[in-house]
């Protein structure tokens, strides 16, 4: 796979590999990153990249390596030095509910939180299915093949 068919690639599946790298992280700059990184890894890993071959699969594959990795790197360092984790303040997403009645958008924002506590709660091998079926937008053929 060259260069020009990996630009192609980003522009069909950037989107939902992005949502899905938010997912993982939970947090919009390590998602940026994460996202940044996996293209860069696609990069350097697109003669092993088959176009024909679900490559949407295969870039969500690095993104889960990569997480794993940046996991387990701040584990080891909590470990040697820990250090106080910092609140992030976090921004609610805007919904389609957000133009509604005052109601209609307090009971989405508590539907979603609930949903998106009830996903952390599942162990990691249940998660990450679930996040790229609903972000990633992946069929169930092409999450079985990553």
């Amino acid at each position: 796979m060259n260069i020009d068919e990996l630009i192609v690639l980003v522009e069909q599946h950037g989107k939902s590999i992005h949502r899905f790298c938010y997912k993982l992280t939970g947090n919009k700059e390590n998602a940026d990153d994460l996202y940044q990184e996996t293209f860069l890894r696609a990069v350097e890993l697109r003669h092993k990249m088959d176009r024909s071959s679900n490559p949407k699969a295969f870039l969500i594959a690095i993104a889960v390596r990569l997480n794993k990795n940046h996991r387990r790197k701040f584990a080891w360092r909590q470990r040697i030095a820990p250090t106080a984790e910092l609140e992030e303040a976090t921004a609610s997403s805007s919904s389609s509910a957000s133009y509604g009645l005052p109601e209609e958008v307090l009971l989405s924002s508590e539907l979603r939180d609930l949903i998106q506590d009830a996903a952390c709660q599942l162990d990691e091998k249940l998660r990450l299915p679930l996040y790229m079926f609903y972000t990633a937008e992946m069929s169930i053929v092409e999450i079985a093949a990553a």
